[in-house]
C-alpha cells in the first residue's frame, strides 16, 4: 500500500535535480558572458593606451565601443550555441530563414511592379543555381581527392611554400644570435681557452639577458636554459659548424630555416590529415568481409599481384571511396578543405613562421602535430557497444610515436609546455583512463626525461638555469610604471625591500608599457641597470614579493593600468602587434649585420614585409593576419562549447586556454610570436565545432523519427 508520503517522496530529489541543472546552466552561461566581457573590456580600452593613458580616462566613446564590442561578441556565442543545439526537423536554420525572408522580400516586390522581369530573374537565378552547384560539387570532389591523403597535402604545402625559403631564406632576431654566442664561449671552454666570467668589468653572455649572479656555479659554464639548452646546441653547434666552414653563420641559418621549414610543412600536413579525412576511420572499413552479392559495393582490399597471391592485398581505401558516415565521423567538404588550405597558403602568420628561428614558431608547429594526435584520441575514444566503431580503443603505433615525438619538440621548444602538458595528464586521468599506458608513454616520459633532465644539469652547475625574474614581467611592470608615474607614492618600506633587486630611478626611466624586457635590463645596446643581477642575492629576491603587494595596495588604479596595458592586445582584434612576424624577415641581424644573407634579395624582403603590413593595417579585412583575431575567436567558441556541455572536446581545447593565460602574463603585449598556436589551429577548431553541430541536429532529427542514434561524445 503506498501512502501519501510515499508518493510525494520523488519530488523534492527532482525539485533538487532541477535546481542543481539550472545553477549549472547559470554559471556555464555566467562564464560565457565573463568571456564577451573581457573581449569587450579589452577592445575598449585599446584607444586610452594607444595614446599611453589610463582607465581612469575613461570617457563615453570607451563605453560605446565597449557595449558594441559586447552584444557582438554576445551574439556570435549565442549564434554558435543556437547552431550546435539539437532543433527539430522543421525548423529551418537562422541563415537559411533569414536568406529566405530577403528573397521572399524582393520577390514580391519585382511581383508586384516588374512582373516580366520577376519571371526572368527567376528563370536566370534557377540556372544560375544549377551551375553553382555542379561548379561547386566538381571542385570539391577535386579538392577531396587532392587532399584525401597526408602526402598529398605536404605536397601541396611543400610547393605553395617554396618561394618562402628560396627568396628570403632566413629569418631570426636576437634570440638566435644570443644562441650561437653560448654556443661559442662553451665550446672556447671546453677547448682550453681562458675566458672571462664573474667579475665586475666582465661581460659574458649571461649578462646579456641577464642571469642573476648567485645562479652562476663556482665552475665557470656558458651553457643556459634562457632560451632552451637543447634548442642552445643544436642551433649554436649549426652555427659554429657554419663557422669553420663558411666563416660565417649566415649558412648555418639558412639550413636550420629550411629545416624547420621542411618539419612545419610535415606537423601541418600531418594535423589536416587528421581533421579533413579522419583516417582512423579507414581500417574500419578496409577489414570489412567483401559482400560479393553487393557488386555496387566498392572492395577496399586488393591483391598486390594477381600473379602472386602471396604477396598479399593492399587497401585502396581513400576518402573518396569512403561511404559518408554520421557526424561527427564524416570527412570533411571542400568548402573546409579549401578554407584551411588557403589559411596555410596564404596568411602572413604561417608563411613567415616557416623559416623564423626563435622558439616559439617551432613550439607552434609542433602544437598543431600535437593536437592533431588529440583530435584523433577524441575521435577513438568510445565506452563499449556493438557498433564496430565502439572497439577503437587501442593507440595505433605511428600515432603513438607522433604523440611523443610532438610532446618532445613541444618541451625542448618552450619551458611553459610542461605546465600545458601536466594540466592534460590530470586531466585525462579523469576522461580516459582506459588508455593511460597511452599518456604514461607520450606524456608523462617526455616530462620527467626532458624537463628533469633539464633541471638535474642546473642543478649539478652544468648549465645556468633561467632566472626566475623572467616569470615576474607583470609584477616589474606594475612597480616599473608606479616608480614612473607616481615615484612618491611607493612607500618607504617597499623603497627598502626593493633597493638590493631594482634601481626604482632606472626603472622609472626603462619603463614601456608593451614590453617588460627593458625594465629586467635585457639586451645588450643601451643596457640600463635597473636589475641589479650582479649583486642580488637569493634572501633580497625573498622580499619582493611583499614589496610589490604594498606598491600595489598603494597604488592600485596604477597597477592595473599596467597589468592591463600588458596583455589586452591579445584579445583585440582592432590593435596592431607589437611585434608582427614580419619582424624577424626585416630585423638588422638579417639586413645588417649578417655577413652576406644582408646582400641577397635585400629590398625584395623589405617588399614582403611592408605587403603584409599594409595589408594588415587595413581595417576588419586585415585582422585575418594577426594573432589576436583567432585568439579572440577561439576564446568564443570555448565559450559556446561550455554552454553546450562539450566536456569531452573543451579537454582537447583546454591547452589552448592555457596558452591565453601564457599570452596574458607574457612579458610584452600583442608580441604576435606567442599567439602562432592559436592561429595554426583555428580551422581545426572551427571544424571540430562544426561536425559537432551537425551531430547534433542530425541526432535529434533521428529522434523525432522513435530510431536509436549514438550520442556524438
Amino acid at each position: 500500500m503506498t501512502t501519501a508520503s510515499d508518493s510525494q517522496s520523488p519530488a523534492p530529489a527532482l525539485s533538487r535535480g532541477s535546481r542543481l541543472d539550472r545553477l549549472a546552466a547559470a554559471a556555464r552561461r555566467t562564464l560565457a558572458v565573463l568571456a564577451c566581457l573581457w573581449v569587450a573590456l579589452c577592445v575598449a580600452i585599446g584607444p586610452l593606451y594607444w595614446e599611453k593613458g589610463s582607465i581612469a580616462d575613461w570617457t563615453q566613446l570607451n563605453s560605446l565601443y565597449f557595449i558594441a564590442t559586447f552584444l557582438i561578441a554576445l551574439s556570435i556565442v549565442g549564434l554558435l550555441v543556437r547552431s550546435g543545439r539539437p532543433r527539430r526537423t522543421d525548423e529551418p536554420s537562422l541563415w537559411r530563414s533569414i536568406m529566405a525572408l530577403v528573397m521572399q522580400t524582393i520577390a514580391e516586390r519585382l511581383s508586384r511592379t516588374h512582373p516580366r522581369l520577376d519571371r526572368a530573374l527567376r528563370t536566370i537565378a534557377t540556372y544560375t543555381s544549377s551551375f553553382v552547384r555542379h561548379a561547386a560539387a566538381v571542385t570539391g570532389r577535386a579538392l577531396t581527392h587532392a587532399t584525401d591523403r597526408g602526402w598529398k597535402i605536404s605536397l601541396i604545402l611543400i610547393v605553395g611554400w617554396l618561394w618562402v625559403p628560396a627568396t628570403l631564406m632566413s629569418a631570426f632576431g636576437a634570440d638566435v644570435r644570443s644562441q650561437a654566442r653560448e654556443f661559442s664561449w662553451a665550446w672556447n671552454q671546453w677547448t682550453g681557452m681562458k675566458q672571462p666570467y664573474i667579475g665586475f668589468f666582465s661581460f659574458v653572455p649571461m649578462d646579456i639577458y641577464p642571469t642573476a649572479h648567485y645562479m652562476w656555479p663556482s665552475n665557470p659554464t656558458y651553457l643556459t636554459d634562457q632560451h632552451n639548452i637543447v634548442l642552445t646546441v643544436f642551433y649554436g653547434g649549426a652555427a659554429a659548424i657554419s663557422r669553420y666552414l663558411t666563416d660565417s653563420n649566415d649558412a648555418g641559418f639558412v639550413a636550420l630555416s629550411v629545416l624547420q621549414w621542411l618539419f612545419a610543412a610535415f606537423c601541418c600536413a600531418s594535423s589536416a590529415n587528421r581533421f579533413l579525412n579522419l583516417p582512423w576511420l579507414r581500417p574500419a572499413h578496409a577489414t570489412e568481409r567483401v559482400d560479393y552479392a553487393r557488386p555496387e559495393r566498392p572492395h577496399y582490399l586488393t591483391p598486390v599481384d594477381f600473379a602472386h597471391p602471396e604477396r598479399g592485398a593492399a587497401s585502396s581505401l581513400t576518402i573518396t571511396r569512403l561511404r559518408p558516415q554520421r557526424y561527427p565521423n564524416r570527412a570533411a567538404g571542400g568548402f573546409a578543405r579549401f578554407v584551411t588550405l588557403l589559411m596555410f597558403l596564404a596568411c602572413p602568420l604561417v608563411l613567415f613562421s616557416t623559416i623564423s628561428l626563435t622558439k616559439s614558431p617551432l613550439f607552434a608547429f609542433a602544437f598543431t602535430w600535437w593536437f592533431g594526435v588529440w583530435y584523433e584520441l577524441l575521435m577513438t575514444w568510445r565506452p563499449g557497444g556493438r557498433n564496430p566503431l565502439d572497439a577503437i580503443v587501442r593507440t595505433p603505433a605511428h600515432t603513438l610515436a607522433a604523440f611523443v615525438l610532438s610532446t618532445c619538440v613541444m618541451l625542448i621548444s618552450a619551458k611553459y609546455a610542461w605546465y600545458i602538458i601536466a594540466a592534460q595528464i590530470v586531466l585525462v586521468l579523469f576522461a580516459d583512463r582506459k588508455r593511460w599506458r597511452t599518456y604514461a608513454v607520450a606524456l608523462l616520459l617526455p616530462v620527467i626525461v626532458i624537463h628533469g633532465g633539464i633541471s638535474l644539469l642546473g642543478s649539478t652547475g652544468s648549465i645556468i638555469t633561467g632566472d626566475p625574474i623572467e616569470s615576474r614581467g607583470v609584477q616589474l611592470q606594475m612597480i616599473a610604471r608606479v616608480a614612473k608615474l607616481n615615484p612618491d607614492g611607493i612607500p618607504d618600506s617597499a623603497r627598502d625591500k626593493l633597493a638590493p633587486i631594482f634601481n626604482l630611478d632606472q626603472m622609472a626611466e626603462s619603463y614601456f608599457q608593451q614590453d617588460a624586457d627593458p625594465v629586467k635590463s635585457s639586451g645588450i645596446q643601451s643596457k640600463k641597470v635597473s636589475y641589479k643581477w650582479r649583486t642580488v642575492t637569493p634572501d633580497d629576491m625573498k622580499q619582493f614579493n611583499s614589496a610589490w603587494l604594498e606598491i600595489v595596495k598603494a597604488n592600485p588604479v596604477i597597477a592595473l593600468d599596467a597589468l592591463l596595458a600588458e596583455c589586452y592586445g591579445y584579445f583585440d582584434p582592432t590593435d596592431q602587434p607589437y611585434v608582427a612576424m614580419d619582424y624577424y624577415i626585416t630585423s638588422d641581424y638579417v639586413q645588417k649585420s649578417s655577413t652576406w644573407l644582408k646582400l641577397v634579395n635585400h629590398d625584395w624582403r623589405e617588399t614582403v614585409a611592408q605587403r603584409a603590413r599594409d595589408w594588415g593595417a587595413i581595417p576588419v579585412l586585415g585582422w585575418v593576419t594577426h594573432g589576436n583575431f583567432y585568439v579572440t575567436l577561439t576564446l568564443l567558441i570555448g565559450a559556446a562549447e561550455v554552454v553546450l556541455r562539450r566536456w569531452r572536446t573543451l579537454l582537447t581545447h583546454f591547452p589552448l586556454l592555457l596558452l591565453m593565460g601564457v599570452m596574458a602574463t607574457a612579458p610584452a603585449n600583442n608580441f604576435e610570436r606567442h599567439m602562432l598556436p592559436v592561429a595554426f589551429v583555428f580551422c581545426f577548431v572551427c571544424l571540430t565545432f562544426w561536425r559537432e553541430s551537425r551531430a547534433a541536429r542530425a541526432g535529434s532529427a533521428t529522434h523525432q523519427d522513435g530510431t536509436e542514434q549514438r550520442p556524438a561524445d
